[in-house]
């Protein structure tokens, strides 16, 4: 009969997500991990494998946390505007510490994406459930009368998932805040008008 694990594994993962997370892949080091999950090297490779594997398993829990967070800030604001400003702002100038290392996700599609097919996929996955997520709020608005019926909420969608990645990229190198607030108030416009048509409603020729 296998042997029990004496610690709790979701938890150490969660420890090794916020290490990953502050740290990256390359500069952090099994020490690194081992301190922080409060387990010895055999414990980290009998319950998740090597590195990569554990680095791998923290990535795919940070995802699943991020996007349930996402949907619950944009689904708690009954004005999609609103829910979509506050979520950017928050993105841009977080409160938390934790928050201040930017996007898990992001940061690994930066770091390891380019060279390691695994992680290309992950990084795309969660940028299509953003997507998706932001799509149904979106389609939200339009029930409620607070966005135009005419938009293509699909296109809008994909585009403030662009905007949003590349706002959290940006404010790595701390750019000036007026700069911020105009990407943001620029992204959100597409919020405001008709921009995208719907690819049914095309004007007749």
């Amino acid at each position: 009969m296998a042997k029990a694990r004496e610690f709790d594994e979701q938890k150490a993962l969660t420890e090794a997500m916020h290490v990953f997370w502050e740290k990256g892949y390359e500069a952090t080091s099994l020490s690194d991990l081992t301190s922080r999950m409060g387990i010895q090297k055999p414990s980290l490779y009998a319950a998740y494998g090597d590195k990569l594997s554990l680095f791998e398993s923290a990535l795919r829990n940070y995802n699943q946390l991020h996007a349930k967070s996402v949907r619950l800030k944009l689904n708690k604001i009954t004005s999609v505007k609103t829910a979509f400003r506050l979520l950017f702002l928050e993105g841009a100038f977080p409160n938390g510490t934790q928050e201040r290392n930017g996007c898990f996700c992001i940061n690994t599609m930066v770091e390891l994406a380019p060279h390691d097919a695994k992680f290309e996929i992950l990084s795309r996955e969660h940028q299509q459930y953003l997507a998706a997520i932001f799509e149904d709020t979106l389609e939200r608005g339009v029930t409620s009368g607070e966005i135009d019926r005419s938009v293509n909420c699909r296109a809008i969608a994909q585009s403030l998932v662009v905007a949003f990645i590349g706002i959290t990229v940006l404010m790595k190198s701390n750019p000036n805040r007026e700069w911020i607030d105009n990407c943001i108030d620029s992204a959100l416009s597409l919020l405001t008008a008709p921009l995208c048509t719907k690819p049914d409603e095309g004007t007749a020729g």
